[in-house]
């Protein structure tokens, strides 16, 4: 099966990107540029992506093997993720034959993880410690995102290198007006440093008049993240916390328990598939990109 071309990138979302890891070069200028980026380019070197994908889901059962324009779209995912330039490796994590037997079709590698996992970084770790080689940097690409550019998942990952004080990073996006009560898109706010605050299945920042404020940056979280690969061993160690539970926000846990995230922006249409409707509209796109 042939490789699926990548759709071009403005250059806003590259100079976002560009933006967003500027804050690397406030370590520089402490300890001298040369020293940094000499550090900078051995630190956090290898990196895997990892690719979760189970069969069973309460919203959408058998999403990974969903045809969108002739191809699954575990393997538009895989495609995808291909052009990265910053992974070293890419897998499919699963616990489902199924899914296992499509994704080695069409040439990934595949994994086999327990049904235990409770999540995608979860089931990320798992697959990372039956890796034959080690790496510093485990990327999770939502196997819901088939149009993700490979330049955000480079972004994150060099964001993640040049945090040494984060243990995770991710990405965000200019939030739709109409998708702001949508508790299916994920919110987050960050700080004047770009690392993150909060993420909501509400509105957030939620203003007293209870309306979107059209002249506020809301920002939409893009399912993709890295993990540095020490941390993602602790993770699963570390017990579900409030705000985690009552929001089913995985990434909660990370900020309930201290530990930092960078957050990059980037100018990205979102179009994740959440539930079956999304796929014509996936596929809509598709064609009005000229993308087989």
């Amino acid at each position: 099966m042939s490789m699926c071309s990548s759709s071009s990138v403005s250059l806003s979302t590259k100079s976002w990107i560009v933006h967003s890891i500027v804050a690397g070069a406030a370590i520089a200028a402490a300890i001298g540029a040369g020293a940094y980026m000499g550090r900078y380019r051995k630190f956090r070197s290898r990196v895997v992506g990892i690719i979760p994908a189970r069969y069973a889901s309460s919203r959408f059962e058998g999403k990974p093997l969903v045809n969108i324009l002739g191809k699954p779209m575990i393997q538009r995912t895989w495609e995808r993720a291909k052009l990265a330039s910053t992974l070293d490796h890419i897998v499919v994590a699963t616990d489902d034959e199924k899914i296992a037997e499509c994704c080695r079709g069409f040439g990934a590698d595949v994994v086999m993880t327990s049904e235990s996992c409770r999540n995608g970084t979860e089931r990320c770790n798992e697959a990372l410690q039956k890796l034959d080689k080690k790496y510093d940097v485990v990327v999770n690409i939502q196997g819901d995102e088939p149009l993700i550019e490979p330049e955000i998942i480079d972004g994150i990952v060099k964001a993640l290198q040049a945090a040494p004080d984060a243990v995770f990073s991710t990405a965000v996006t200019a939030l739709k007006p109409e998708d702001a009560f949508d508790p299916n898109r994920v919110k987050c706010v960050v700080d004047n440093r770009g690392y993150a605050i909060y993420f909501s299945r509400g509105l957030i920042p939620y203003n007293k008049t209870g309306k979107v404020n059209p002249q506020f940056p809301y920002m939409l979280h893009l399912g993709i993240q890295s993990y540095d690969s020490k941390f993602l061993k602790i993770y699963p160690e570390l017990q579900p916390t409030p705000l985690q539970l009552e929001e089913d926000l995985e990434q909660l846990k990370v900020l309930e328990n201290g530990y930092k995230m960078k957050v990059i922006k980037v100018d990205h249409e979102a179009h994740g598939v959440d539930i079956p409707e999304d796929v014509e509209k996936i596929e809509t796109l598709m064609r009005e990109r000229s993308i087989s």
